[in-house]
């Protein structure tokens, strides 16, 4: 089964959002596991870059950073498929204030959801729909439509 990893800066605290994360990772209980991993808040962005390396702990990932390259659904899910094939795939999403040069070096990709700002929670939940929408696509499956 393929397995997903989703490294945050920070919890998910209003009601909606962590309603909307659980009921994507429920979702994507029939294709992959899904961990998440909540890294404090605390700190600005030097102490959160440090938290992000430590927690990936020299893994592959993939940042979601506005400056990153945009996909549309169907290349994300090749993309995705390709890099489950190793196992595991790793997400980092950074705190408010976005992380620095190590994480942005470290990254092995970086994606963009478009040149708006989003906040980092609700990034969380956009990224849980789009690996959702990906996995639906992989599979064959009408979601995506």
């Amino acid at each position: 089964m393929k397995k997903i990893e989703i490294v945050a800066v920070g919890r998910l605290k209003e009601d909606f959002f962590v309603f909307a994360a659980e009921e994507y990772i429920k979702r994507l209980g029939r294709f992959c596991d899904v961990k998440t991993v909540e890294l404090s808040e605390v700190g600005g962005k030097a102490k959160e870059s440090e938290a992000i390396l430590a927690a990936v702990k020299n893994r592959r990932f993939w940042l979601l950073d506005i400056a990153g390259e945009q996909l549309d659904s169907e290349s994300f899910a090749a993309l995705l498929d390709k890099e489950c094939q190793g196992g595991l795939a790793v997400f980092v999403i950074g705190g408010s204030e976005g992380v620095n040069e190590k994480v942005l070096e470290a990254a092995a990709r970086r994606i963009s959801f478009g040149k708006f700002t989003y906040p980092h929670r609700l990034m969380r939940v956009m990224l849980l729909e789009q690996v959702y929408r990906a996995m639906t696509i992989i599979e064959g499956m009408p979601y995506h439509k």
